[in-house]
């Protein structure tokens, strides 16, 4: 059985992630940390230790103290909040995702980190992003994503850590709001219209960019993870995606189930470039091909969950 540890486990994946794999593997072999505590179930379900993941020796010490033989490393600034604060977002993400695999080495642990569309960059082709293709972001945090797998690569290949990631788009969830993400409308809009019938994007209209709902998203975690290794060509960059859309897109799902919603614009321009550095739409044949990646919803499956799981939260 799995003894994994989770840094960044209070966060908008972990929070969800951590409840998976405690029904899967048992609440006690899921130690959930954070820098921080708070109310959720994911605090309260087993067990957790504050970690600052800047850390290494602290980190080290809960890895041996639980006897880990699996690390999912998912503390890190999101692209727009690394964006205003570029030295911290570098010294964590980087200096965090370091340790993580320090840590993985030296307990010769299976590893997990999650990649992003942020990697690309203007240059990249923008439709169908194929899986190998330039990578030159103009973030900081898609410089750090572009480090990060290539030094995933490099414990895997120097160091023989098993180190495997995904290159997620967008993340939408009804259970843990994001935080300083470029993608993060996509969420607020389903809030604003359970509770107001109308939403007012920072994005503007025609920008397309890959999404995916927290469920397919974590169930890709998942199988990555349980895949066989020799069959894994790109450990620690596969393009995975469910749907490209626009805000009037979402708006128009949303309003399938919420008549008379209303979006208006007004334009944040350092999201707005963001967005526009990064692709339309996505291939994720490798991962079809190398460990049979899957998703559930589509955008109106996933606007119909969302606005009945918000209406019963809010």
């Amino acid at each position: 059985m799995k003894r994994i540890l989770i840094t960044g486990a209070l966060g908008q994946i972990g929070s969800e992630l951590t409840l998976r794999l405690r029904e899967i593997y048992g609440a006690d072999h899921v130690i959930a940390t954070d820098i921080k505590k708070n109310d959720s179930e994911a605090f309260h379900s087993g067990p957790f230790e504050t970690v600052d993941v800047t850390d290494l020796n602290k980190m080290m010490e809960m890895a041996k103290k639980y006897k880990v033989d699996t690390i999912m490393h998912l503390a890190a600034l999101l692209s727009a909040t690394a964006e205003a604060k570029p030295v911290f977002a570098w010294n964590l993400n980087m200096g965090g995702l370091m340790n993580a695999l320090e840590t993985a080495r030296e307990l010769k642990a299976q590893f997990f980190t999650p990649s992003s569309i942020g990697v690309f960059g203007p240059s990249t082709p923008k439709n169908n992003t194929p899986q190998d293709t330039i990578m030159r972001p103009t973030t900081m945090y898609g410089v750090n994503k572009v480090a990060g797998e290539l030094l995933a690569d490099y414990y895997y290949h120097k160091f023989g850590v098993d180190s495997r990631g995904l290159r997620f788009p967008g993340l939408i969830s009804h259970v843990t709001l994001p935080g300083g993400g470029t993608t993060d409308y996509a969420v607020e809009i389903y809030y604003e219209a359970v509770k107001n019938g109308k939403y007012t994007s920072y994005i503007n209209k025609g920008t397309f960019m890959d999404m995916m709902y927290m469920p397919d998203a974590l169930n890709a975690i998942i199988d990555l993870m349980e895949a066989d290794a020799p069959k894994l060509k790109h450990r620690n960059s596969f393009n995975v995606t469910a749907m490209s859309f626009a805000p009037e897109d979402i708006a128009a799902s949303i309003a399938k189930y919420i008549p008379g919603f209303e979006i208006n614009y007004k334009v944040d321009p350092a999201r707005q470039s963001i967005a526009e550095s990064w692709p339309d739409s996505i291939d994720a044949s490798a991962a079809r091909e190398e460990w049979g990646f899957k998703y559930e919803y589509d955008l109106d499956k996933m606007t119909q969950d969302m606005i009945e799981k918000l209406r019963y939260k809010l």
